[in-house]
């Protein structure tokens, strides 16, 4: 039976996010997290991306569990994601340019949430440093394809950038008709050379999964919240699998 088309107006799973402390629980106990189960790296960079109202810090188990099995993370400078999406893009592409000059090599992102959408615009933006992408819960095509609270929360932060900028009468900052560069690399057709990873949870709360299903990526499913994708054990090993390629 083919599934039902999403509600226009949806609430998202609210409660079902205070799983992440489970899965993070789980996470500590399994061989994915001391590395038994899963393809290990050989030194390569990689740039972790935070999602929408997080920072690095929010990653720092991902971090430190990519360097245990051989790959070489780094943050990317943001602390605290709720700046207009075109400067951030700017300045991950000079983080970018900063890492694999540094490392000699090309660079693989991993993107959680809103973190994704800066993931795939950076690499359609810069094709030459970027290896490969990993997207974490991020609506690829649409990156308001959000719950009813979170669209909330994306409005107060379009309400401050509106008191203390005139970025949103200018360029549309926080809005579907964004007319920055940022928009156009999001939403310009992915460079072919470069492999995509969408993994997705049906069972997330902030994001609708539909939108992170693209024909352009290889889709991964996992169960469990958008927030603990970043400490999902599934998440995890779809994580490692793509790294290695």
């Amino acid at each position: 039976m083919a599934e039902l088309p999403p509600p226009l107006r949806w609430w998202g799973r609210p409660f079902g996010e205070a799983r992440v402390h489970l899965e993070l629980a789980r996470l500590l106990v399994s061989d994915t997290w001391h590395g038994h189960d899963v393809p290990h790296g050989d030194g390569a960079p990689v740039l972790l991306v935070p999602g929408f109202l997080a920072g690095d810090v929010t990653l720092t188990v991902l971090h430190d569990w990519l360097r245990r099995i051989g790959h070489r993370p780094y943050g990317s400078g943001i602390r605290f994601n709720v700046d207009c999406s075109n400067r951030c893009l700017l300045a991950l592409e000079r983080r970018l340019e900063g890492v694999a000059e540094r490392s000699g090599r090309t660079v693989a992102l991993v993107g959680h949430s809103r973190g994704g959408h800066f993931a795939k615009a950076v690499a359609h933006r810069r094709p030459d440093l970027v290896s490969r992408v990993v997207s974490m819960g991020a609506g690829l095509d649409d990156p308001f394809a959000i719950s009813v609270p979170t669209a909330g929360a994306v409005a107060a932060v379009r309400a401050v950038h509106a008191r203390t900028t005139d970025r949103r009468n200018r360029h549309g900052c926080f809005t579907k008709a964004c007319g920055c560069d940022f928009s156009r690399h999001y939403r310009g057709e992915f460079p072919a050379g470069i492999p995509l990873t969408s993994i997705f949870s049906k069972g997330d709360g902030v994001v609708r999964w539909q939108a992170c299903v693209v024909p352009y990526a290889r889709c991964v499913e996992v169960t469990g919240s958008h927030i603990g994708l970043a400490c999902n054990r599934k998440a995890f090993q779809a994580v490692a699998e793509a790294l290695a390629g």
